[in-house]
């Protein structure tokens, strides 16, 4: 996935949130082309510039972990498709805690990573397979940088 396709999925998303979040929300057609007018965040200090480049790592990791080859056993395919998935928006969760200052984001984020375990592990438990050893949770403070 390129740069700009990345900002302009996380911009959607944004979105979403900020509707939620019940702030102001700007209209945009879907049809606009890349440049400064657009309403997808532009990284705009070296912060920023870190966290969309973690972001977009994390992307290109669960797109690729995605694409698995189909072996005829739904279930284990939809399970072997789905684990990356959540991975995925476990890693930009855990990213966003380590950048974000939204204190219901962050919260939001948290949650984020624990139902996303835990809906790994159901799936796994459904299939007959082994839980992962523990290890400390991502969000804990030793885990994250300092903001």
């Amino acid at each position: 996935m390129n740069s700009w396709a990345f900002r302009r999925r996380l911009g959607a998303g944004l979105v979403v949130l900020a509707g939620l979040a019940g702030a102001p929300v700007l209209a945009h057609d879907g049809h606009h082309q890349p440049g400064p007018s657009a309403a997808v965040p532009v990284p705009g200090s070296a912060a920023d510039g870190s966290f969309f480049t973690e972001n977009e790592a994390a992307m290109t990791r669960m797109m690729e972990a995605m694409a698995v080859p189909a072996t005829g056993d739904i279930d284990r395919d939809f399970v072997a498709m789905m684990t990356p998935h959540h991975q995925g928006a476990m890693d930009m969760a855990v990213n966003y805690l380590r950048h974000g200052r939204n204190e219901q984001l962050r919260r939001l984020a948290q949650e984020i990573v624990v139902t996303q375990q835990q809906e790994i592990a159901a799936m796994r438990l459904a299939l007959g397979e082994a839980l992962p050893p523990s290890v400390p949770a991502p969000t804990q403070a030793n885990s994250l940088s300092t903001r």
